[in-house]
Protein backbone atom coordinates (compact mmCIF):
# COMPACT_ATOMS: atom_id res chain seq x y z
CA UNK A 1 0.00 0.00 0.00
CA UNK A 2 1.87 3.43 -1.06
CA UNK A 3 2.06 5.47 1.93
CA UNK A 4 1.95 9.56 1.34
CA UNK A 5 2.44 11.90 3.90
CA UNK A 6 -0.23 15.12 4.32
CA UNK A 7 0.30 18.29 6.22
CA UNK A 8 -1.39 18.28 9.20
CA UNK A 9 -2.16 21.77 10.05
CA UNK A 10 -0.53 24.95 8.86
CA UNK A 11 -1.48 27.15 5.02
CA UNK A 12 -0.78 23.97 3.12
CA UNK A 13 -2.73 21.45 4.78
CA UNK A 14 -6.80 22.44 3.70
CA UNK A 15 -5.23 22.95 0.04
CA UNK A 16 -3.51 19.80 0.22
CA UNK A 17 -6.75 17.95 1.01
CA UNK A 18 -8.62 19.64 -1.62
CA UNK A 19 -6.12 18.69 -4.24
CA UNK A 20 -6.55 15.13 -3.35
CA UNK A 21 -10.25 15.46 -3.18
CA UNK A 22 -10.16 16.51 -6.63
CA UNK A 23 -7.65 14.15 -7.85
CA UNK A 24 -10.59 11.43 -6.25
CA UNK A 25 -8.87 10.50 -3.21
CA UNK A 26 -10.18 9.92 0.31
CA UNK A 27 -9.53 12.40 3.19
CA UNK A 28 -10.24 12.76 6.27
CA UNK A 29 -13.16 14.65 7.94
CA UNK A 30 -11.65 14.95 11.71
CA UNK A 31 -8.81 16.74 12.25
CA UNK A 32 -7.38 14.87 14.74
CA UNK A 33 -7.46 11.41 12.58
CA UNK A 34 -2.85 11.32 11.80
CA UNK A 35 -3.68 8.44 9.72
CA UNK A 36 -6.69 7.10 7.03
CA UNK A 37 -6.77 4.31 4.87
CA UNK A 38 -7.83 4.81 1.25
CA UNK A 39 -8.76 0.80 0.62
CA UNK A 40 -10.60 1.61 -3.11
CA UNK A 41 -7.15 3.66 -3.96
CA UNK A 42 -4.49 1.13 -1.79
CA UNK A 43 -3.10 4.49 -0.49
CA UNK A 44 -2.56 5.20 3.60
CA UNK A 45 -2.39 9.06 4.51
CA UNK A 46 -0.08 10.40 7.04
CA UNK A 47 -1.03 13.25 8.48
CA UNK A 48 2.32 14.90 9.87
CA UNK A 49 3.78 18.19 10.42
CA UNK A 50 4.98 20.15 7.18
CA UNK A 51 8.26 20.26 8.24
CA UNK A 52 8.63 16.61 9.09
CA UNK A 53 7.63 15.64 5.43
CA UNK A 54 10.51 15.71 3.72
CA UNK A 55 12.19 13.75 6.17
CA UNK A 56 10.34 10.70 6.65
CA UNK A 57 10.08 10.48 2.33
CA UNK A 58 13.80 10.82 2.48
CA UNK A 59 14.29 8.14 5.02
CA UNK A 60 12.26 5.87 3.55
CA UNK A 61 9.69 5.24 5.79
CA UNK A 62 6.94 7.01 3.04
CA UNK A 63 7.22 6.89 -0.38
CA UNK A 64 5.80 10.75 -1.09
CA UNK A 65 4.50 13.70 0.49
CA UNK A 66 3.11 17.01 0.17
CA UNK A 67 4.98 19.92 1.44
CA UNK A 68 6.58 23.21 0.42
CA UNK A 69 9.82 23.80 -1.55
CA UNK A 70 11.13 25.60 1.15
CA UNK A 71 11.02 23.02 3.95
CA UNK A 72 12.32 20.60 1.25
CA UNK A 73 15.20 22.61 0.49
CA UNK A 74 15.54 23.15 4.11
CA UNK A 75 15.41 19.86 5.17
CA UNK A 76 18.27 18.97 3.46
CA UNK A 77 16.61 15.54 2.97
CA UNK A 78 16.98 12.67 0.50
CA UNK A 79 13.95 13.36 -1.50
CA UNK A 80 13.17 15.63 -4.86
CA UNK A 81 10.38 17.68 -6.02
CA UNK A 82 8.67 15.87 -8.76
CA UNK A 83 5.27 17.93 -8.90
CA UNK A 84 5.14 21.58 -8.42
CA UNK A 85 1.14 21.95 -7.23
CA UNK A 86 0.37 25.59 -7.95
CA UNK A 87 -0.99 26.86 -4.54
CA UNK A 88 0.77 27.70 -1.25
CA UNK A 89 3.07 30.32 -3.05
CA UNK A 90 5.43 32.02 -0.94
CA UNK A 91 8.77 34.28 -1.79
CA UNK A 92 11.75 34.24 0.52
CA UNK A 93 13.67 37.33 0.75
CA UNK A 94 16.88 39.05 3.03
CA UNK A 95 15.61 42.30 4.96
CA UNK A 96 17.39 44.72 7.17
CA UNK A 97 16.81 47.66 8.86
CA UNK A 98 14.89 50.21 6.80
CA UNK A 99 16.69 53.11 5.14
CA UNK A 100 20.08 51.05 4.74
CA UNK A 101 19.63 50.54 1.33
CA UNK A 102 21.99 47.06 1.68
CA UNK A 103 23.20 45.07 -1.18
CA UNK A 104 23.54 41.02 -0.82
CA UNK A 105 27.71 41.90 -0.52
CA UNK A 106 26.50 43.55 2.85
CA UNK A 107 26.02 40.24 4.36
CA UNK A 108 29.42 39.03 4.64
CA UNK A 109 30.01 39.63 8.17
CA UNK A 110 26.44 39.94 9.66
CA UNK A 111 24.84 37.64 11.60
CA UNK A 112 21.13 36.70 9.77
CA UNK A 113 18.46 35.59 12.00
CA UNK A 114 15.81 32.78 10.16
CA UNK A 115 13.68 30.06 11.15
CA UNK A 116 15.27 28.25 7.92
CA UNK A 117 18.88 28.00 8.41
CA UNK A 118 19.65 25.08 6.20
CA UNK A 119 17.71 27.06 3.19
CA UNK A 120 19.94 30.36 3.99
CA UNK A 121 23.29 28.55 4.72
CA UNK A 122 22.65 26.18 1.44
CA UNK A 123 22.05 30.15 -0.75
CA UNK A 124 25.02 31.74 1.32
CA UNK A 125 27.45 29.00 0.55
CA UNK A 126 26.19 29.20 -3.21
CA UNK A 127 27.05 32.70 -3.53
CA UNK A 128 30.04 32.73 -1.29
CA UNK A 129 28.91 34.92 1.41
CA UNK A 130 30.26 33.94 4.54
CA UNK A 131 27.91 35.18 7.09
CA UNK A 132 26.35 33.62 10.66
CA UNK A 133 23.23 31.96 10.65
CA UNK A 134 20.80 32.38 13.68
CA UNK A 135 18.62 29.88 14.12
CA UNK A 136 15.11 30.99 15.97
CA UNK A 137 11.82 29.11 15.76
CA UNK A 138 9.31 32.19 15.25
CA UNK A 139 9.30 35.90 15.46
CA UNK A 140 12.10 36.36 13.29
CA UNK A 141 11.43 40.05 12.43
CA UNK A 142 11.72 41.37 16.37
CA UNK A 143 15.67 39.76 15.94
CA UNK A 144 17.25 42.93 14.78
CA UNK A 145 15.59 45.09 17.51
CA UNK A 146 16.67 42.62 19.90
CA UNK A 147 20.07 42.83 18.89
CA UNK A 148 20.01 38.62 18.02
CA UNK A 149 20.66 39.66 14.58
CA UNK A 150 22.10 42.24 12.04
CA UNK A 151 19.49 41.01 9.31
CA UNK A 152 16.82 38.30 8.71
CA UNK A 153 15.58 35.95 5.93
CA UNK A 154 12.19 34.88 5.90
CA UNK A 155 9.12 34.18 4.04
CA UNK A 156 7.45 37.46 2.56
CA UNK A 157 4.06 37.83 1.64
CA UNK A 158 2.69 41.82 1.64
CA UNK A 159 5.31 43.15 3.51
CA UNK A 160 3.57 44.62 6.11
CA UNK A 161 5.07 42.67 9.16
CA UNK A 162 8.26 43.51 8.37
CA UNK A 163 7.60 47.51 8.39
CA UNK A 164 6.03 47.52 11.36
CA UNK A 165 9.69 46.08 12.70
CA UNK A 166 11.22 48.65 10.94
CA UNK A 167 12.55 46.15 8.26
CA UNK A 168 12.59 46.19 4.54
CA UNK A 169 13.42 43.69 1.98
CA UNK A 170 16.70 44.01 0.12
CA UNK A 171 18.05 41.60 -3.00
CA UNK A 172 16.65 39.38 -4.89
CA UNK A 173 14.47 36.58 -3.69
CA UNK A 174 16.20 33.96 -2.22
CA UNK A 175 13.37 31.47 -3.27
CA UNK A 176 9.95 31.29 -4.63
CA UNK A 177 7.99 28.84 -3.06
CA UNK A 178 5.05 26.75 -3.52
CA UNK A 179 3.41 23.21 -2.48
CA UNK A 180 5.20 20.59 -4.18
CA UNK A 181 4.48 16.40 -4.60
CA UNK A 182 8.06 15.10 -3.11
CA UNK A 183 9.60 11.41 -3.54
CA UNK A 184 12.45 10.34 -2.53
CA UNK A 185 16.02 10.42 -4.41
CA UNK A 186 17.48 7.95 -6.80
CA UNK A 187 14.11 5.83 -7.09
CA UNK A 188 12.02 4.66 -9.59
CA UNK A 189 8.11 5.79 -9.16
CA UNK A 190 5.98 2.61 -8.02
CA UNK A 191 3.10 2.35 -9.79
CA UNK A 192 0.57 3.67 -6.92
CA UNK A 193 2.66 6.81 -7.25
CA UNK A 194 2.65 7.36 -10.99
CA UNK A 195 -0.98 7.40 -11.02
CA UNK A 196 -1.16 9.66 -8.25
CA UNK A 197 1.25 12.08 -10.05
CA UNK A 198 -0.93 11.32 -13.50
CA UNK A 199 -4.10 12.74 -11.20
CA UNK A 200 -2.74 15.86 -9.36
CA UNK A 201 -1.16 16.48 -12.83
CA UNK A 202 -4.67 16.26 -13.98
CA UNK A 203 -5.97 18.37 -11.39
CA UNK A 204 -3.23 21.37 -11.62
CA UNK A 205 -3.79 21.58 -15.18
CA UNK A 206 -7.83 21.66 -15.25
CA UNK A 207 -7.47 24.57 -12.60
CA UNK A 208 -4.95 26.61 -14.54
CA UNK A 209 -6.84 26.00 -17.75
CA UNK A 210 -10.90 26.69 -19.30
CA UNK A 211 -12.50 25.39 -22.41
CA UNK A 212 -13.57 28.91 -24.16
CA UNK A 213 -15.93 27.58 -27.20
CA UNK A 214 -17.28 30.18 -29.44
CA UNK A 215 -18.89 31.11 -33.44
CA UNK A 216 -17.03 32.53 -35.71
CA UNK A 217 -16.91 33.61 -39.80
CA UNK A 218 -14.57 31.20 -41.39
CA UNK A 219 -13.22 34.33 -42.74
CA UNK A 220 -11.66 35.13 -39.83
CA UNK A 221 -11.11 31.61 -38.10
CA UNK A 222 -7.92 31.87 -39.00
CA UNK A 223 -6.96 34.89 -37.30
CA UNK A 224 -9.24 33.54 -34.05
CA UNK A 225 -7.08 30.34 -33.86
CA UNK A 226 -4.01 32.10 -34.04
CA UNK A 227 -5.59 33.63 -30.63
CA UNK A 228 -6.51 30.38 -29.17
CA UNK A 229 -4.31 28.19 -30.38
CA UNK A 230 -5.01 25.41 -27.83
CA UNK A 231 -2.50 22.68 -26.58
CA UNK A 232 -2.42 20.89 -29.57
CA UNK A 233 -4.61 22.72 -31.87
CA UNK A 234 -8.39 24.24 -31.94
CA UNK A 235 -11.27 21.89 -32.48
CA UNK A 236 -13.47 23.29 -35.24
CA UNK A 237 -17.06 22.08 -36.72
CA UNK A 238 -19.18 23.19 -39.21
CA UNK A 239 -22.83 25.40 -38.06
CA UNK A 240 -25.90 24.91 -40.26
CA UNK A 241 -25.17 28.76 -41.46
CA UNK A 242 -22.58 27.59 -44.35
CA UNK A 243 -20.43 30.80 -43.84
CA UNK A 244 -19.32 30.19 -39.99
CA UNK A 245 -18.20 27.77 -37.74
CA UNK A 246 -17.84 26.90 -34.44
CA UNK A 247 -14.39 26.73 -32.36
CA UNK A 248 -13.04 25.50 -28.52
CA UNK A 249 -9.94 25.23 -27.25
CA UNK A 250 -8.12 24.99 -23.61
CA UNK A 251 -6.92 28.62 -22.83
CA UNK A 252 -5.42 29.55 -20.11
CA UNK A 253 -8.07 30.76 -16.76
CA UNK A 254 -5.91 34.21 -16.34
CA UNK A 255 -6.34 34.89 -20.12
CA UNK A 256 -10.05 34.29 -20.10
CA UNK A 257 -11.12 38.19 -20.31
CA UNK A 258 -8.19 39.70 -22.82
CA UNK A 259 -8.93 36.13 -25.41
CA UNK A 260 -13.02 36.89 -25.22
CA UNK A 261 -12.28 40.52 -25.95
CA UNK A 262 -9.72 39.93 -28.96
CA UNK A 263 -12.18 37.50 -30.48
CA UNK A 264 -15.25 39.81 -30.35
CA UNK A 265 -13.32 42.47 -32.66
CA UNK A 266 -12.74 39.50 -34.80
CA UNK A 267 -16.29 38.76 -35.09
CA UNK A 268 -16.82 35.79 -32.64
CA UNK A 269 -20.09 35.59 -31.13
CA UNK A 270 -21.27 33.34 -28.75
CA UNK A 271 -18.02 32.92 -26.58
CA UNK A 272 -18.84 30.60 -24.09
CA UNK A 273 -16.66 29.78 -20.75
CA UNK A 274 -16.47 26.26 -18.53
CA UNK A 275 -14.36 24.90 -16.02
CA UNK A 276 -12.54 22.12 -16.96
CA UNK A 277 -13.03 19.46 -13.45
CA UNK A 278 -10.25 17.05 -14.14
CA UNK A 279 -8.03 16.17 -17.63
CA UNK A 280 -5.23 13.64 -18.91
CA UNK A 281 -3.15 15.31 -21.54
Amino acid sequence: MLKIAIPNKGSLADASIAILKEAGYRQRTDSRDLVLIDNENNVEFYYLRPRDIALYVGSGELEAGITGRDLLIDSGAAAVEVLALDFGGSTFRFAGPAGSKLTLADINGKRVATAYPGLVADYLGKAAIKAEVVRLDGAVESSVRLGVADLIADVVSTGNTLRQAGLAIFGDPILVSEAVLITRSATNLPAGLEILLRRLQGVVTARQYVLLDYDVPKASVDMACKVTPGLESPTISPLQKEDWVAVRAMVLRKDTNRLMDELWALGARGILVTDIHACRL
